[in-house]
């Protein structure tokens, strides 16, 4: 197994590093990029993220007039739109400040040489370093993350393993019917609804509209703290419920449908045993191995997938609308330190999925198959 786990670790490397090609190829290909976002400013047409979805900061640009005394941009500079009018220098000392006065290949290696090293460097637009942002909104994507995988697996399991049990007979037809709608609901949509009826859109006002926390949240005792904290996740996190179930839940079901049949379960019933010691001494552990194992996998999806809709409509400032926010503005640290800091995640907790593989089943041997 050790020699398993070295592999795999090894092998995150390359992965890691074409990830991070493929989406710094991509991203210098788009148009708008912070030297744009600069002159934009200057030209006193930026946009602003907060109050438009979609589109470039250079969709709206208007080429200024030169001025007088102001020297004509070259052709060095044309590439940039908006920069007709503007002082050459200007232009190369910015290409300097962002790095873009050395090679793409160049500016590549070099931040990963500081990636490495878990240096992100600074934002270019909010003056903070990136870990700093991250960390910042890291509690409301976590929040939002933990909490909904729990309840996922806390209600899908049970739920999958009666829907087994009782197959074919009516809790498990309109249980069926239930999860499927409720699958098939955009999260956003039902958070509307969750406002309208339980944040006082037009019915009840028992839940807080905005926020993680009160602003009084930390005048507040210790057990106040806690059910503030609660009180509002409870609509982002139902909301972001809805449709996690459907998969989970028959998934658990046809797992248990397909050990139920196997000729253990009869040779177990046979010599006697209960249902329940059928059920949970024997077919449970079989039947959890796929369930059990993803759940690292299944955090870190709802991890990076925060939802942005979800954060905007609850105003929770997390990874989602921060990420926004940056692919908007092409602010590329936080862009590309974001991306490489969850996607290293990701790469290791998909390891740490195999390995719950075989701490649920001792039998399952990846060096041996290797």
């Amino acid at each position: 197994m050790a020699a398993y786990i070295l592999r795999r670790l090894l092998l995150i490397i390359p992965t890691l590093f074409g990830i991070m090609v493929i989406n710094f190829a991509i991203v210098q290909l788009a148009p708008g990029g912070p030297i744009e976002q600069i002159i934009a400013k200057l030209q006193g047409s930026a946009v602003d993220p907060t109050t438009r979805i979609g589109g470039s900061a250079t969709g709206d640009m208007q080429t200024a007039a030169p001025q007088p005394g102001q020297m004509t941009a070259d052709s060095t500079t044309s590439r940039y739109r908006g920069a007709r009018g503007l002082d050459p220098q200007f232009i190369k000392q910015l290409e300097k400040e962002f790095g873009f006065d050395k090679p793409l290949p160049e500016r590549f290696l070099l931040m990963m040489q500081h990636y490495l090293v878990f240096d992100f460097g600074k934002s270019y637009f909010r003056d903070q370093r990136v870990v700093d942002l991250v960390l910042q909104k890291m509690a409301v994507s976590v929040s939002l993350g933990l909490w909904t995988t729990l309840l996922i697996y806390l209600v899908s399991i049970p739920l999958g393993i009666r829907k087994a049990i009782s197959d074919g007979s009516s809790f498990d037809v309109w249980t069926s019917a239930v999860v499927i709608v409720g699958y098939a609901i955009p999260g956003f949509l039902f958070a509307v609804l969750l406002i309208v009826l339980f944040a006082g859109g037009s019915y009840l006002s028992w839940f807080p509209l905005r926020g993680l926390v009160s602003d009084d949240f930390a005048l507040l005792p210790w057990y106040r703290q806690i059910l503030d904290y609660f009180w509002h996740l409870a609509l982002p996190v139902t909301a972001l419920l809805v449709g996690g179930f459907a998969s989970l839940t028959m998934l658990t079901k046809n797992s248990f449908l397909e050990e139920i049949n196997k000729h253990y379960v009869t040779t177990a019933r046979a010599k006697g045993l209960t249902e329940g010691r059928v059920l949970y001494g024997h077919v449970f552990r079989n039947a959890m191995l796929i369930v059990i194992a993803g759940f690292p996998a299944a955090f870190v999806h709802l991890l990076f997938t925060s939802n942005l809709l979800i954060e905007v409509i609850f105003s929770l400032d997390g990874l989602g609308l921060q990420g926004y926010e940056a692919a908007i503005t092409r602010d590329y640290p936080l862009m590309f330190g974001t991306l490489y800091f969850f996607t290293l995640l990701g790469l290791v907790m998909n390891l740490i999925g195999d390995l719950m593989y075989v701490a649920v089943d001792p039998r399952i041997d990846f060096e041996g198959r290797s």
